[in-house]
C-alpha cells in the first residue's frame, strides 16, 4: 500500500493512513511525562507536574482526561506518519484514517460498541489542554494546546458505524513527529489491559530502552506513572507486575532500599558484543531497506540472535547487516 497526501509543490493538506502493518510509534515526551489518565473513571483533575526545568499542567474536559487506553489513536497516527517519514513521504498534520484498520491495529474489537468508545476517545483527547514548556524538535515553547486539535467523522455505514474520521494533530505533536522523537514500542503493548502495566511499559522504554538494565526508586515510579493510588498500594501493584512478568520487553525485580530494576530481555551479562548498532549502520539499513523502521528491524534481529543461541559476534553491525540482506529480499 502506499501513503497519500495531497498538495502541489507545497505542504500535503492532508495524509491517508493506509500503510499496512506500520510499527508502533509514540512520541517521548508523552512517554516522559504522564499526560495520561490511569483511571477507568472519569478524571476532571487538574494536573501539575514538574521534573527539572520542565512544567507540565494537565486540564481535562467535562468528559475527563485522556485515558492511556486513548492514546492508542495517537500511536496509530505517529506510527503512520514515522513510517511514510521513513519511506520519504510527504507528511501531514490531518490525517484522515479508517476506523476499523484503526482498531485492527491496536488489538481492539471491531463490534459495534468499539466504535462508540472511538467516537468518546476522540472527545477525550481533544478536550484534554495541555500546557508545558516541553522542547519538540529542538524548539522550546510554552504553549497550551489539546492532544489532538479536531476530528471529524466524515462517512458512516448504513448500520451507523464510524468508517471514515479526521485527525488534526496538534502542531506540538507534529513537530515530535518531524524531529523523529519518538520510539518503537513492542507490538504486544496493545495487549496490555491494565493502564498501569501501560504506563510503566512506557516508562521502561523510554529508560532503559536497549541498556541492560536501569533501575528507580519506587518512589521516582510512582511520580513518573502519575498514579493517584498511595505509595503503599502502588508498590502492592508492582509486586504484582514482578510477580505476573507480562511486560513485553522488559522484566521487573524489587531490590533492597525500595528499588525497582528493569531487565531488557533477551540481553544476558555476556551480550556486550550486541551494543546498539552505530549511526553508520543505521544509515546503511535505511538505504538497504527503505521503508523499513530500522529500529524495529534491529529489535527483529536481535530476537533472531537470541533464538539462535547468542552466539559470539566479532561485528555485531557486520553481522546484522548481513541478516538485512536476506531480510528484505524474503
Amino acid at each position: 500500500m502506499t501513503a497519500l497526501a495531497t498538495g502541489q509543490g507545497g505542504p500535503a493538506d492532508f495524509f491517508v493512513c493506509d500503510i499496512f502493518d506500520a510499527a508502533p510509534k509514540t512520541d517521548m515526551g508523552g512517554m516522559e511525562h504522564p499526560m495520561f489518565s490511569l483511571s477507568t473513571r472519569p478524571d476532571r483533575t487538574i494536573r501539575h507536574y514538574a521534573r527539572g526545568d520542565t512544567t507540565i499542567t494537565v486540564t481535562p474536559s467535562v468528559r475527563g482526561r485522556a485515558t492511556i487506553h486513548d492514546k492508542d489513536i495517537l500511536i496509530y497516527c505517529i506510527s503512520q506518519l514515522m513510517a511514510a517519514v521513513n519511506a520519504g513521504r510527504q507528511i501531514a498534520r490531518k490525517l484522515t484514517l479508517t476506523a476499523h484498520d484503526l482498531l485492527i491495529a491496536t488489538r481492539r474489537d471491531t463490534g459495534g460498541d468499539s466504535y462508540a468508545r472511538l467516537c468518546e476517545a476522540f472527545e477525550r483527547l481533544a478536550g484534554t489542554r495541555i500546557t508545558t514548556n516541553i522542547t519538540t524538535g529542538e524548539e522550546e515553547t510554552t504553549s497550551g494546546f489539546g492532544l489532538i486539535e479536531a476530528w471529524e467523522i466524515v462517512r458512516k455505514s448504513r448500520g451507523g458505524r464510524m468508517v471514515s474520521v479526521t485527525v488534526t494533530l496538534s502542531e506540538w505533536l507534529f513537530r515530535a513527529v518531524q524531529a523523529k522523537s519518538v520510539l518503537t514500542l513492542s507490538r504486544d503493548y496493545f495487549g496490555l489491559r491494565k493502564p498501569l502495566e501501560r504506563r510503566i511499559y512506557e516508562i521502561a522504554r523510554k529508560h532503559c530502552g536497549q541498556q541492560r538494565l536501569w533501575r528507580a526508586s519506587v518512589a521516582t515510579l510512582h511520580e513518573k506513572a502519575g498514579s493517584d493510588a498511595p505509595l503503599r498500594v502502588f508498590r502492592a501493584a508492582l509486586r504484582r507486575m514482578i510477580a505476573a512478568d507480562g511486560l513485553p520487553d522488559y522484566a521487573l525485580a524489587e531490590e533492597s532500599g525500595d528499588i525497582i530494576c528493569v531487565t531488557r530481555r533477551g540481553l544476558s551479562a555476556d551480550q556486550a558484543g550486541l551494543r546498539p548498532l552505530g549511526a553508520e549502520t543505521l544509515d546503511a539499513t535505511r538505504r538497504m531497506a527503505p521503508g523499513f523502521d530500522v529500529h524495529a528491524l534491529e529489535s527483529e534481529w536481535r530476537g533472531f540472535w537470541a533464538a539462535t543461541g547468542r552466539p559470539a559476534l566479532r561485528s555485531p553491525d557486520a553481522a546484522f547487516l548481513g541478516w538485512l540482506k536476506g531480510r528484505v529480499t524474503r
